[in-house]
C-alpha cells in the first residue's frame, strides 16, 4: 500500500477447476494471484472442504482452498459457507494483507436449492486509524432471487456501516440486467468502479469471450485510481469468470 491506496481484486474461481471441470488448476490460480499481488482479494465459489476431489486428484492440497491460496502472502482471511453438501462445502472468502477488526457471514438464501451469503468484514489499515468495510457477495441466478438479496444487502449497509466510513463491495452479482443499480447507486450512493470510470460495467463472462457483466466492484468513501479487467492468458483458461482489478484511494 502507498499513499493510502488499496489494490483489490474480485474473482469467481469456479472451485479451482477448469471450465470443463476436468482439470484441477488451483495451483495455477495461486501463481497468477501472487503475480498480481493485490492487497485484498474477494473470492467466490471457493471450497472450504471437498472429500471427493481430494481423492480424485493427486495434486489436491491438504488444507482448504482459501488457506492454500493465502499461504504466506495474505496472512488474514475470512471464509463464509454458502453451499453445504455431503462431500464438503463452498462459499465466499476474503484474503487480506491487513488484519480484520471483525467479520461476519450473513445468510441471504431465498431458495433452499441455492444457498447464498454476504461475507462482511472490516480491515484495519496499518499505521493509521483508517478502517474499511469490505463485503464479498455472490448473488443468485434468478432476478427475483437477486432482488431479495440486494434488498438484504442494502439493509445490512444501512444498519451496520455509517455513511462516512469507507466501503468496498465486490463479487459475482449475476446481474446482467443491471438491477443492482437501483439498490446500490440510487438508494445508497455507492458507485461502481468500471461504470464510473469507463461509462459501462466490465464484461466478465464467459472468460474466453466475455459478453455479460456479471462481476462488479462497488465503492463509497474512496476514489478510483485505476481499474482493469484481466482478459487473456492465463485468466481465460483458469475459470469461467474474468477477474476485476482496481486501485482505490482513501479520501
Amino acid at each position: 500500500m502507498s499513499d493510502n491506496s488499496l489494490k483489490v481484486l474480485t474473482y469467481n474461481i469456479h472451485k479451482g477447476f477448469s471450465t470443463s471441470n476436468l482439470r484441477f488448476i488451483l495451483h495455477d490460480i495461486k501463481g497468477s494471484l501472487r503475480h498480481i499481488d493485490a492487497d485484498v482479494i474477494f473470492l467466490q465459489e471457493i471450497q472450504g472442504d471437498r472429500q471427493i476431489s481430494r481423492n480424485r486428484f493427486d495434486d489436491w492440497h491438504n488444507n482448504n482452498q482459501f488457506e492454500f491460496l493465502a499461504d504466506e502472502v495474505w496472512q488474514h482471511h475470512a471464509y463464509g459457507k454458502n453451499a453445504i453438501y455431503k462431500s464438503g462445502h463452498h462459499g465466499n472468502a476474503i484474503l487480506s494483507k491487513y488484519p480484520f477488526v471483525e467479520w461476519e457471514n450473513i445468510d441471504i438464501s431465498i431458495m433452499r436449492s441455492a444457498s447464498r451469503s454476504l461475507l462482511h468484514g472490516m480491515i484495519q489499515m496499518p499505521g493509521t486509524d483508517e478502517k474499511i468495510h469490505i463485503v464479498c457477495v455472490h448473488l443468485g441466478l434468478f432476478e427475483r432471487e437477486r432482488e431479495g438479496q440486494l434488498a438484504t444487502l442494502s439493509k445490512r449497509i444501512n444498519s451496520h456501516i455509517p455513511s462516512d466510513e469507507a466501503l468496498i463491495i465486490a463479487g459475482d452479482f449475476n446481474d446482467w440486467r443491471g438491477s443492482a443499480e437501483r439498490y446500490l447507486h440510487q438508494e445508497l450512493g455507492i458507485e461502481e468502479v468500471f461504470k464510473n470510470t469507463h461509462g459501462a460495467y466490465a464484461r466478465t463472462f464467459p472468460a474466453w469471450l466475455p459478453m455479460l457483466s456479471m462481476d462488479r466492484i462497488y465503492y463509497r468513501g474512496l476514489e478510483v485510481v485505476d481499474c482493469k479487467t484481466l482478459y487473456g492468458q492465463p485468466w481465460s483458461r483458469l475459470s469461467d469468470h474474468t477477474p476485476l482489478l482496481a486501485t482505490l484511494r482513501i479520501i
